[in-house]
């Protein structure tokens, strides 16, 4: 291996081990090392079964490979059932439970052969209460949130791959705080069954990973399908609408400035590229999305409210309290604005592949104490259309910033492709790796 074992993509282990260079024990030993090494400074897990690890890959190691994850081993966000683990849910309320068995995405990921690590630290309920995890680029930032501890992990080569949700921005912040990729699929893709639901019509499984490739080989998992190698498509018929969205001015002038310069680099490749406004009826959305998750979440969260009401944080008993007043016609009413929005948005899809927006307001804010404004998401998240997040620029303190790109309902494919086109064409992706490009610093 040209590379430390632990910081192989998902992709990569899986190749080496299908062709009998790379054994799974070696890399679990690997990761777990560097659990060892670095878990005291960056708390990304909650819960490590080393030996059951262990176990697993030596046996895996005896048998012919078979699923596309053979002897891979992954992250599980704590709001995620998992046999044999307890799942906290970021919450006292859960201290001490475990789970007779495996979410449906947990059990798809074993049965393609990946071995569960543990489970990885999310906020309270998946919602903004952080834990104790810190980003692993700079211990004094946060990561994001909610899926904090999967992409602190992926990120610091703890884990290849991880899996988290996404409710408002809890898969693109920490994505793009830490610098790896940040899949959120079309909503309802992935099947939510054994995940705690926070807002039904906003939760969505995803992924955290080191490289696009990465995403494709676990959406090809998580729906059943052969895993195939995902091939970008040519530069020149890709079309690359640049939306600065509603919320423009609210990100950092440094962050536009290197929004900006992407999409300058894009236009001088033979890609199409324009400017591209979103329709009025989005003006509305984030304003929705919040109704939405705050009515909803009085539902999800009713039990928890109603018997242990002390051990939530103030500001999610606000948000149920919150929800509770939302009367049935204007969440009904909201509803109704995102399907008007969704419709008029379908239609910029057929001038454009793919809309390049902003990930986050900037780099990863200071402190521990917050998870960062999941402003930049929310809007999509409602939508349920696809996004990617992968890390593009520095910022000033020389923390990662990422672009997020947002695909047609239904169309993942076609978005991870152009996604792989850009990144292959601006040398973006790994942060781990040289690249020009992030080497610049955006101040």
């Amino acid at each position: 291996m040209t590379k430390p074992l632990h910081e192989l993509t998902a992709t990569e282990a899986a190749a080496a081990i299908r062709a009998g260079s790379l054994r799974s024990i070696e890399l679990v030993d690997a990761c777990l090392a560097r659990i060892a090494t670095r878990e005291n400074e960056v708390h990304a897990w909650t819960h490590i079964d080393a030996a059951a690890a262990q176990q697993q890959a030596r046996a895996l190691d005896a048998q012919a490979p078979t699923g596309p994850l053979h002897g891979v081993p992954i992250g599980v966000k704590d709001i995620i059932d998992t046999q044999g683990m307890p799942t906290l849910r970021g919450s006292s309320v859960y201290q001490g439970s475990r789970m007779p068995w495996d979410a449906a995405c947990v059990s798809m990921a074993r049965r393609a052969g990946a071995i569960v690590l543990g489970k990885t630290v999310t906020t309270e309920f998946a919602y903004f209460q952080p834990g104790p995890t810190r980003n692993p680029r700079n211990l004094g930032h946060t990561p994001g949130g909610s899926s904090s501890g999967s992409a602190a992990a992926v990120a610091d080569g703890m884990v290849p791959l991880a899996f988290g949700s996404q409710t408002a921005g809890s898969l693109t912040r920490p994505a793009s705080y830490c610098g790896v990729v940040g899949y959120k699929p079309t909503f309802g893709t992935f099947t939510l069954a054994g995940i705690k639901p926070f807002a039904p019509s906003l939760d969505t499984l995803g992924v955290i990973a080191r490289s696009i490739e990465d995403t494709a080989l676990m959406r090809a998992v998580m729906l059943g399908l052969p895993a195939h190698t995902l091939e970008s498509g040519p530069i020149h018929q890709l079309r690359v609408g640049f939306c600065r969205t509603p919320w423009w001015t609210e990100s950092h002038s440094y962050a536009r400035a290197g929004m900006e310069d992407v999409f300058a680099r894009l236009a001088q490749t033979r890609a199409t590229v324009g400017q591209v406004d979103l329709p009025a009826s989005c003006d509305r959305l984030v304003e929705a999305q919040k109704i939405v998750m705050a009515y909803e979440a009085a539902f999800s969260l009713s039990y928890e409210y109603d018997r242990h009401s002390k051990a939530l944080s103030a500001a999610l008993r606000g948000l149920v309290e919150a929800g509770s007043c939302v009367a049935r016609d204007e969440y009904l009413l909201n509803l109704s604005i995102t399907e008007q929005a969704r419709r008029d948005v379908a239609g910029l899809f057929d001038d454009w592949d793919v809309l390049l927006v902003p990930a986050a307001h900037g780099e990863a804010p200071e402190g521990i104490s917050a998870t960062g404004d999941p402003l930049f998401s929310r809007a999509w998240t409602l939508l349920g259309l696809p996004t990617l997040t992968m890390p593009a620029f520095l910022g000033p303190n020389g923390l990662p910033v990422g672009l997020q790109l947002i695909g047609p309902c239904k169309e993942d494919i076609r978005l991870l492709q152009a996604a792989l086109s850009i990144q292959s064409t601006l040398h973006l992706g790994d942060m781990t790796a040289p690249a020009t490009f992030r080497e610049k610093r955006y101040v």
